[in-house]
């Protein structure tokens, strides 16, 4: 594996799914980590991922500057991963998408950082109408472009893999539910594996892709939203059944959620984003800025979900023996 002169790396947010995936590759290629999150006392997991002293959890909050700055100091390569799912409190979608995202980008300018990678989301353009949490999020690149033209955005699909907030989340409804509701069925989505796209940002911040750039990362499935709730049913050896759900009426179901001190299990903002189609562009596959970019093969579906999710069959662990074979 070819490999630069160890750097020192700052990820903001990389304790999370994504994050640990990342902070684990560069690890392994001999790099030093700074894991800057809120609460570093809650990120202590981070350091086995290294040898003694290679990761430090260190305290920063995107929306206070010194701390972001504090972070970055004598950083060669700064990766934002930064996000929320929803507004609450002080951690809003401006505040975090959009004014974090400046924040990271300006003080990594300013201290020099050869490499800034921002991560994004898939279908932000499209979605950016309808959604707050789209329109902030392409506000967020643009606030990073500005201030450092030479950033790389990446915008990954629907992400599954060990851990996971969407097929983990379905995977458990299907076996509290005697129905599973379906919220936009006929949209379509192209699911991209964990490892693949932590793999694509390794090889970012070691400079194998051109900079100033917008990276579309999708897996090589693409399926409907209708399909994707029928693979885990298939994988959680369930047979409900899927009631569709008008979005005016899915909104509604929503609202009760948003007053609960608890994360939202949907919110309206998620009602409308499942209503456009999620897959790589027509543009981004002209113009290789997909996976063929970093000389990956993304990965099926087929070869992983089913590592995991026999969790949610009857027996469990138990049923992995009589789990259906992969599709092929």
């Amino acid at each position: 594996m070819d490999t630069i002169a160890p750097k020192l790396v700052t990820i903001f947010g990389g304790s999370g799914f994504v994050g640990t995936q990342i902070v684990q590759l560069l690890a392994k290629r001999g790099h030093r980590i700074r894991v800057a999150v809120r609460r570093p006392d809650l990120a202590g997991h981070t350091r086995m991922f290294g040898s003694v002293g290679q990761i430090v959890p260190i305290q920063a909050n995107v929306r206070n500057v010194a701390s972001v700055r504090r972070a970055i100091a004598g950083a060669d390569i700064v990766i934002n991963l930064a996000g929320v799912g929803h507004s609450r409190g002080a951690q809003t979608f401006q505040a975090v998408h959009v004014d974090g995202a400046g924040n990271i980008a300006t003080a990594a300018k300013a201290a020099g950082v050869s490499t800034l990678l921002h991560m994004s989301a898939l279908g932000v353009d499209q979605a950016a109408e309808v959604s707050q949490y789209a329109k902030s999020k392409l506000l967020g690149e643009e606030a990073v472009l500005k201030a450092f033209p030479n950033a790389i955005i990446m915008r990954p699909s629907l992400l599954f893999g060990q851990g996971d907030g969407f097929f983990n989340l379905m995977g458990a409804l299907s076996r509290m539910l005697p129905v599973m509701p379906l919220i936009g069925g006929a949209t379509r989505f192209q699911p991209a594996f964990v490892g693949d796209v932590a793999e694509a940002f390794a090889k970012a911040a070691e400079g194998q892709v051109k900079p100033g750039r917008i990276y579309e990362l999708g897996g090589p499935q693409i399926e409907t939203h209708k399909d994707l709730l029928a693979r885990i049913q298939r994988e959680a050896g369930r047979n409900r059944l899927m009631l569709p759900l008008p979005s005016g009426i899915a909104k509604l179901l929503a609202l009760p959620f948003a007053i609960l001190p608890m994360p939202p299990l949907l919110t309206g903002d998620q009602v409308e984003l499942l209503g456009v189609d999620n897959v790589v562009s027509d543009a981004a596959i002209k113009d290789k800025r997909t996976f063929a970019a970093f000389g990956i093969t993304p990965t099926a579906m087929d070869a992983i979900l089913p590592t995991y999710m026999y969790r949610y069959r009857k027996h469990g662990q138990f049923d992995r023996d009589n789990a259906p074979s992969p599709v092929l």
